[in-house]
């Protein structure tokens, strides 16, 4: 004989409870849970993830061990093809290997990647956050700030901005693309917390006593989290390719340092005569930004309830 649960057995998502069973029996997962599991059994998502983990990995590990150095040039190597005198991708007009390049660009691409995907994600969440929960006056301000920033042309102020500072670098550049891209998360963050804050279990949050602030981050954000990732992804990959466009364009990374824009810029005029320069970091582009996006896919499809019914 079953019982309906009464008002007190309300369980609050977020908040610790015992595993309840689903309508087969069997005890039912948290999103969470369900989620990882469903983006575990995607071969491809899988394969996107290890790719790109390995790039990264092998970026900032394989530069302690390799035999070059990206700011060293050996003017007797000058031009070599792939595989010459132990250079494995060639080196360049001034005797730069270019794999050790190749490797320097990935890590500063990284950390461009990094940080401004966690600034857009951080300010996305506040100003979304609290313009859906609380609505009203705050959400009518928040709102025209993101319609006010959405008209600036982000392109020319980060353009400005380098050409001011010239030595920004790969961290000022992350921040300057973190702080012009988080208005569309805002709005996403923003419709998800309309929705959810009339759900029960905020109600029910709101009985036992619960804060704005724990409401907001123990319960509302973790059921957007599905939405602030796939975000995540698309915001990362769209960062990458941001760099290289600026970077192309002479407002980007300079050298002594390099990254994968600056070597495809370097290896434009040599596209014809000598490739490799051109080709294997533009290459190491595209399969990086194939990578994130593919990342991205499979954690949408994770969080989507079509796709995600996963059982035991």
């Amino acid at each position: 004989m079953t019982t309906q649960p009464s008002e007190m057995q309300l369980v609050v998502p977020g908040a610790p409870s015992p595993a309840t069973p689903d309508e087969f029996g069997a005890p039912s997962m948290s999103q969470g849970r369900r989620a990882l599991r469903t983006y575990l059994r995607s071969p491809l998502s899988m394969i996107a993830f290890v790719v790109f983990a390995f790039i990264i990995l092998f970026s900032f590990i394989a530069p302690h061990f390799y035999h070059f150095t990206y700011t060293t040039a050996d003017l007797n190597a000058r031009s070599l093809h792939p595989g010459k005198q132990g250079h494995l991708f060639g080196t360049d007009g001034t005797g730069f290997d270019l794999l050790a390049q190749m490797m320097r660009g990935t890590q500063r691409d990284f950390i461009i990647l990094l940080v401004s995907s966690v600034i857009a994600i951080v300010l996305g969440i506040v100003v979304g956050a609290l313009a859906g929960y609380f609505g009203a006056f705050v959400d009518n301000v928040l709102m025209r700030l993101v319609d006010v920033m959405l008209t600036i042309p982000a392109l020319v102020i980060l353009i400005i901005a380098a050409e001011r500072f010239p030595k920004l670098g790969a961290l000022g550049l992350g921040v300057l693309l973190g702080l012009f891209g988080w208005m569309g998360l805002s709005r996403l963050v923003r419709a998800e917390f309309l929705s959810l804050r009339e759900r029960e279990f905020v109600e029910a949050a709101h009985a036992m006593g619960a804060s704005n602030m724990r409401i907001i981050v123990r319960h509302l954000i973790p059921n957007a989290l599905g939405t602030i990732l796939v975000f995540g992804t698309i915001f990362a990959a769209t960062s990458i390719v941001a760099e290289t466009s600026l970077t192309y364009l002479g407002y980007g990374v300079h050298p002594p340092d390099t990254s994968l824009g600056l070597l495809v810029s370097n290896g434009v005029d040599a596209a014809t005569t000598r490739p490799w320069l051109f080709y294997y970091p533009g290459l190491l582009i595209v399969v990086i930004v194939l990578a994130i996006n593919l990342i991205g896919e499979g954690i949408r499809n994770a969080f989507d309830p079509r796709h995600n019914r996963v059982r035991d």
